[in-house]
């Protein structure tokens, strides 16, 4: 089939986004291939579509489970067999997964980073046909992204053992100079680059300061109708800012990665269906959720950089009608953004320390461990070893990124079971334990597949079914999977920790200071670029984010804070650029009269050099002194 009657056939378009046939063409014609699209640019599609029209399997490499399970859910809805494998799964069910790719029963297969390095992946991946290396949030493989994640360096030893298989590298998110660095680090055989614009002309960008935001963000509110998200950086701050606008009578709820999966579920949903119409959130709201009618995104505290404000951002108005990214701060608001960057980077020995109590909390000898997954109550861990909670996480992100260990969020994994042994094997079984054979029967009879694939179930129905109590049947299921008879996951809600490699003697840690000190120093790098554009007052906010990702010749909006403020100068753009850089190198020499700029602006009419100056001086560029005199701030 062609792309545009696969696009039509799974996803019911009858024409393709901007750039997106484009891409999926260069894709087709065997080329490498990095496609640089804004948030709800309808990345996905174009390495789901190439992978349809092309014989074998696409292989996507993703860092987010819970992205990869949305992703890979969506597909199997569309009727197209797509699959999973990521850190913490049972052995048996990745090796059902990878037996269906070799036999071709799957299209698309999605894998974590951390998997690349594993001999059963390495040695399965030589038997598929792999069509296409899809490498989703592909800024995560440099140095220089703000996401870096070690593991992505791998991805370019994949090519080796796929030979002639285009790479398909896909982000929101890249500055000139990461663009260069993610073809670099996967082998790109030619720069090939398609870049859609980011600028987004129905998004208006407004930055105001403001000492009392909740009064303001009610106003907002009450002024945009609509669905909305409001972003705080504090888990507690979410509800309490719900509970306000609640009283304010503006249906809200909250959501943080700390609340059980299921009330998280339920919160999105009501969200997405309107139940709700404000969703105020960490930031681990958002990612990989299809809601085009956002009408507003509200920031009550500064982003770590530009990348994730604009993401975050650009998560308003993807049905391209308008829509408002507000950002509120106040001069606390750096000085806070400024500790939580420190605090983010704790030093080496309590990263040493908090991996050295990890490896006891969980018991686990030096030398043993990878893979190994078990549930994490951070709170737990931190009274027990005397450390704060904030610390623990963030050191936990650090050995994340560094490639030790990682850590889930409490996503909801629903009890599975599979039963492996073979059919005269459990013939035998049955007769010889009698007290087993109705619960077989039972679960023979109501899971069909349950020989050959792992069956999401519920203990309690099976329970019902069985006329069994629960605890009986549980029991039953446990001492079946330590007989090898079956496999038996039981579900989970709570937060897993994940050694990526076996435990390391604390001595044998080795977290270069050098590396430490870059990522430091490029994360200061990025949050000062990120406070920059708050407390820009001269340049419209539309070109100031577009000027950081490379589209340096970009035209003002017109409808941000900055552009309203000119728009009442009554003077063009050139005219009014013209004029600040005729009095700003007399005024940075010495203070002058109002007379005395007028005449550095000369031929420019008078009129309009009042009026600039005027504006300068309201939005504090310029201030005056009592004698009247002018001086650049």
């Amino acid at each position: 089939m062609t792309p545009h009657q696969l696009l039509l056939k799974y996803w019911g378009f009858s024409s393709f986004r901007p750039l997106q046939e484009e891409i999926i063409r260069s894709v087709l014609d065997g080329k490498d291939t990095l496609a640089l699209l804004p948030t709800g640019g309808g990345k996905s599609l174009c390495f789901q579509v190439p992978a349809l029209a092309m014989d074998g399997i696409c292989l996507v490499i993703s860092p987010l489970i819970a992205l990869m399970k949305d992703q890979v859910d969506n597909l199997k809805k569309r009727g197209i067999p797509a699959s999973a494998i990521h850190s913490g799964m049972h052995s048996d069910e990745i090796r059902i997964i990878l037996d269906n790719c070799c036999y071709g029963k799957t299209k698309l297969l999605y894998v974590s980073p951390e998997r690349l390095t594993t001999d059963k992946l390495r040695e399965a991946l030589k038997r598929m046909k792999i069509n296409l290396l899809a490498v989703d949030e592909a800024h995560c493989v440099s140095q220089w992204g703000y996401d870096f994640r070690p593991p992505y360096l791998r991805i370019a030893d994949i090519r080796q053992l796929i030979p002639g298989t285009p790479v398909m590298a896909l982000t929101a998110t890249a500055t000139p100079e990461v663009v260069k660095d993610i073809q670099l680090r996967l082998g790109f055989r030619a720069e090939n680059v398609f870049q859609k614009s980011f600028e987004r002309k129905n998004l208006t960008y407004l930055v105001l300061k403001e000492e009392d935001k909740l009064k303001r963000l009610v106003k907002i509110l009450t002024k945009v109708k609509g669905p909305g998200i409001v972003y705080v950086r504090n888990r507690r701050h979410t509800k309490e800012i719900a509970e306000y606008l609640q009283k304010n009578r503006i249906s809200a709820d909250y959501y943080h990665a700390g609340l059980d999966p299921r009330t998280r579920d339920q919160r999105q949903s009501a969200w997405i269906s309107e139940e709700r119409r404000i969703i105020v959130s960490t930031n681990a709201f958002g990612m990989g959720i299809d809601k085009p009618n956002v009408r507003v995104v509200v920031h009550l505290d500064l982003p770590d950089s530009i990348e994730a404000y604009f993401q975050e951002a650009g998560r308003g108005g993807r049905d391209e009608k308008r829509a408002y990214a507000v950002l509120l701060y106040e001069n606390a608001d750096v000085l806070d953004s400024r500790h939580n960057l420190v605090q983010s980077y704790p030093e080496l020995d309590t990263i040493r320390n908090v991996y050295q109590a990890l490896g006891n909390y969980f018991q686990l000898p030096v030398g043993m461990g990878k893979d190994s997954q078990s549930d994490f109550d951070i709170a737990a861990f931190a009274e027990q070893y005397k450390f704060q909670p904030v610390i623990v996480f963030n050191c936990l992100k650090f050995l994340e990124k560094e490639g030790f260990v990682m850590m889930t969020e409490g996503l909801h994994h629903p009890s599975k079971i599979f039963i492996k042994a073979q059919k005269e094997e459990l013939y035998r079984f049955q007769v010889e334990h009698e007290a087993f054979d109705h619960l077989i029967k039972t679960m023979l009879r109501s899971y069909s597949g349950i020989l050959s694939d792992f069956i999401v179930f519920s203990e309690t129905e099976l329970a019902r079914r069985s006329n069994l109590p629960a605890a009986t049947v549980v029991s039953n299921l446990k001492h079946l999977a330590r007989l090898q008879i079956l496999d038996y996951i039981p579900q989970t809600d709570k937060p897993q920790v994940i050694y990526l490699q076996e435990r390391l003697d604390t001595r044998d840690l080795t977290i270069s200071p050098e590396n430490y000190k870059d990522r430091l120093r490029d994360a200061g790098k990025r949050l000062e670029k990120m406070i920059s554009y708050a407390e820009e007052t001269n340049k419209c906010r539309s070109q100031v984010l577009l000027a950081y990702f490379g589209e340096s010749q970009a035209k003002r909006c017109g409808k941000c804070d900055v552009c309203i403020e000119r728009n009442k100068v009554s003077l063009n753009e050139m005219e009014f650029d013209s004029i600040v850089s005729l009095i700003k190198p007399v005024l940075k020499a010495r203070p002058c009269t109002l007379e005395e700029l007028v005449d550095a602006a000369d031929p420019v009419n008078e009129d309009k050099v009042i009026r600039a100056i005027q504006w300068l001086v309201d939005n504090e560029k310029i201030s005056v002194d009592h004698e009247r005199r002018y001086r650049w701030e």
